[in-house]
């Protein structure tokens, strides 16, 4: 299950102190079936979710059970564009062999210590979400392993729809 909700950094983040949720927290592997891609950044969110798309086909073609929201975790990223697996976790890992396609696999989602931030609007602007957390994790002295795992808390018409709610994990070392 998701953790409790964190700053919003699109907004500013919240300081660390009395009350805030802004602590790391602990985030167990889930199964999922995950189809892995990459893309050029201005071709990012397109591509996302027709990984998406393809996990969630996998899914209901094995006829499992969807146990959480979409989540898309970035492993490699440079100036050019990104690597990432898309992840739709599972209620519970199949108990017998099962025919996702070509394209899926069943794996785990990422797990460990780990800071909540929310996004409010168009994907279009993340950009200066995750500058705003790069800020908060700069001033606070954290230091992000290479993973930053994004959740679609809902299902946006495109990448300029600002009704888009996504959460964004933060591992931290």
């Amino acid at each position: 299950p998701a953790p409790a909700a964190t700053p919003n950094a699109a907004a500013a983040p919240a300081s660390p102190g009395e009350g805030d949720l802004a602590k790391p927290i602990d985030i167990e592997a889930r199964p999922a079936v995950v189809v892995a891609g990459a893309a050029k950044w201005d071709d990012g969110y397109k591509s996302i979710m027709a990984a998406v798309a393809k996990a969630r086909a996998a899914v209901l073609k094995a006829n499992l059970k969807e146990g959480g929201r979409p989540l898309a975790a970035f492993v490699d990223t440079d100036d050019d564009g990104f690597k990432y697996e898309a992840m739709i976790p599972l209620e519970a890992v199949p108990t017998s062999p099962v025919d996702l396609g070509a394209d899926a696999k069943i794996g785990a989602t990422p797990a460990g210590k780990a800071i909540k931030f929310q996004h409010r609007g168009a994907y279009d602007d993340v950009d200066s979400t995750y500058e705003a957390i790069t800020a908060y994790l700069d001033e606070k002295g954290y230091e992000a392993q290479n993973v930053f795992v994004e959740e679609y808390v809902n299902d946006p018409k495109g990448s300029d729809d600002s009704s888009l709610a996504l959460d964004i994990y933060v591992f931290i070392k």
